[in-house]
Formats: structure tokens, C-alpha cells, sequence
């Protein structure tokens, strides 16, 4: 039995809910994947998983040995990169998660330009709109967009990224120019179908609950209707910024808008950072802080006066 593939299947495991959704993430087959936990198990001389056809929990021992597995492989990963010279010359694999779409836009082409520069560097970028944990997925660095709640991860402020109302020039004309929040509720709106209400948009100070004509489950959907008259959107600024460029869009009621999201990258404190690691952090943070730069600029220009 190889106990650190046992230890990677048995968080992975945890991490992703079930055997099933893990052996699909793997590309194993879910027999294997429960006989490689059942001889752990075995092994130890205690069940570490209570199984059900509906759910999967910990037991005692499992949660305390999950612990342990976590700082066994981040102990055996960082030792593998000291054996190969990861701290002293950039090289490896890097693996990097962020947003899908921000991340295809902004972090896909500065992995391309850093991997040009480094040859004894490759990367793995994970593009996806959930956080994912970095020490059990053993992820470099991670670009996220709001507060973060693992207080245990180290973050580089790149800067904030705005909640923006938009709308169509042929549309504004047809509506008029909404002066307060308020009046979105009687105007032709895109709502956003994910984890909040569409409906419910929260701007500073106040909520209003709209009528949406559409319902769609990305902010990108929703810029695109935008600029093709179906209604009014509010979306993350990024999603809007190539729109406002091309003046298919112009920014509405900026003074009401809620507090900015922080964007950052994120990595773990644990251990000495590997120079691969370091040199995409040094490469990466001003860049996107140029991009972010950039994007607030195109929105200005593109914001509706009231008067």
C-alpha cells in the first residue's frame, strides 16, 4: 500500500464531498478509490470515514488523522522541492487558481509571458469560481476577488474591484437614466442566477429587488445582454470593461455603489516561499495592477453623468 497516496486520496476525498466526485477529479475508478481508503483504514486499525448513500463524514480519528496527513504531504512536497533546487533557482511546476473568467482575461496571458521567461518552469492554472484549498490541492498561489475567510493565508493586495451598474446607450434612451437604485425596480433588468438571488441587487446604504427580464448564470451572459438592449446589468467591473471600451455600455450610478471587493493573490505562510513561486508573485503583481489600473480608467470614461 503507498500510505502518501492513501493520505492524497483520503483528503481529497474530504475536500470534494465524496469518493465519486474524487475519483472523477482523478480519473480513478470508484472501487479503487474505496478499496485504497478501506486498506488505510485497515492499516491503521481504525475507520476513519463513516460512509451512507447520502453522506460522507469524518469520524474522530479521521478528522485527527486528516490533520496529520495534511502537514505529512506539505512536509514531503517542500522536501522534493528543496531535493530539486527549487529554492535556489526558479524552476518546477507552479500551480495557480483563479477566477474563471477574470483568470482567462488577466491571469492566463501572464502565466504564457512568465513561462517564456523560464524554461525550467512549467504551470498548472486552475480557472474556477470556487476557493479551493491550497495546502490540500497544493496550489502556489491563488488570485481571488473578496475578503478572505482563511485567516491562515498570506494576501497581496492588488486593489479593488467595483460593482457596477451598466446599460446600453439605445436602451437608456429608450428608459431614461435611472437616478436612484430605486428605479431599477421599474426598468427592464439582467439578473445574475448563482449563489445570491439575482433579483436582490445591494447597493451602499441600501437593497433593491428587481424584475428581471432575464436570468442568466455568468457575468459575462450578462454583460452581453446588456449590450444588446435586453436590460440593465450589474456586474463585477471586469466583466464590463471590453464592453465600455467599445461604448456598448456606460457606467450608471456610480455614487451608490457598494464598497469595492478586494483583489489578491493569496498563498499559504507555511515554509520558505520556493523562487518559482516568488518570481511569478513579483511578475504577476504589478501587472495586474496595471490591468486593474486600466479597467477603473475605461470605466470613467464610460460612466453617464446625471445632468
Amino acid at each position: 500500500m503507498d500510505r502518501l497516496e492513501a493520505m492524497a486520496l483520503l483528503i481529497e476525498t474530504v475536500d470534494a464531498g465524496s469518493m465519486s466526485a474524487a475519483g472523477r477529479k482523478r480519473g480513478m475508478p470508484l472501487p479503487t478509490i474505496s478499496r485504497k481508503l478501506a486498506d488505510l483504514e485497515a492499516h491503521l486499525g481504525v475507520r476513519l470515514l463513516n460512509r451512507s448513500t447520502r453522506r460522507l463524514e469524518l469520524t474522530a480519528a479521521g478528522a485527527a488523522y486528516l490533520v496529520s496527513a495534511r502537514a505529512i504531504l506539505e512536509q514531503v512536497g517542500e522536501a522534493e522541492r528543496e531535493a530539486t533546487g527549487e529554492y535556489r533557482t526558479p524552476r518546477g511546476a507552479l500551480v495557480v487558481t483563479a477566477p474563471t473568467s477574470f483568470g482567462r482575461r488577466h491571469v492566463l496571458p501572464l502565466v504564457g509571458e512568465f513561462l517564456a521567461r523560464h524554461d525550467a518552469i512549467s504551470a498548472r492554472l486552475i480557472l474556477t469560481d470556487q476557493q479551493l484549498d491550497l495546502v490540500g490541492e497544493r496550489i502556489d498561489l491563488a488570485v481571488r476577488i473578496g475578503v478572505l475567510a482563511d485567516s491562515q493565508l498570506i494576501a497581496r493586495r492588488v486593489g479593488p474591484m467595483r460593482w457596477v451598474v451598466v446599460g446600453s446607450p439605445g436602451l437608456i434612451m429608450t428608459t431614461g437614466v435611472p437616478r436612484a437604485p430605486a428605479d431599477l425596480a421599474a426598468m427592464p433588468c439582467i439578473g445574475i442566477d448563482t449563489n445570491e438571488p439575482g433579483t436582490l441587487w445591494h447597493f451602499n446604504g441600501a437593497a433593491v429587488r428587481i424584475g428581471p427580464r432575464l436570468l442568466v448564470n455568468s457575468g459575462e451572459g450578462a454583460v452581453d445582454a446588456a449590450a444588446d438592449g435586453v436590460g440593465f446589468a450589474r456586474v463585477m467591473l471586469y466583466h464590463a470593461a471590453p464592453a465600455l471600451a467599445a461604448g456598448r455600455l456606460q457606467v450608471l450610478l456610480p455614487d451608490y455603489e457598494p464598497d469595492p471587493l478586494p483583489l489578491s493573490i493569496v498563498y499559504t505562510g507555511a515554509g520558505p516561499m520556493p523562487l518559482k513561486t516568488r518570481s511569478f508573485l513579483d511578475f504577476a503583481m504589478p501587472r495586474l495592477q496595471q490591468d486593474l489600473a486600466r479597467i477603473n480608467a475605461t470605466a470613467l470614461t464610460a460612466t453617464l453623468p446625471l445632468d
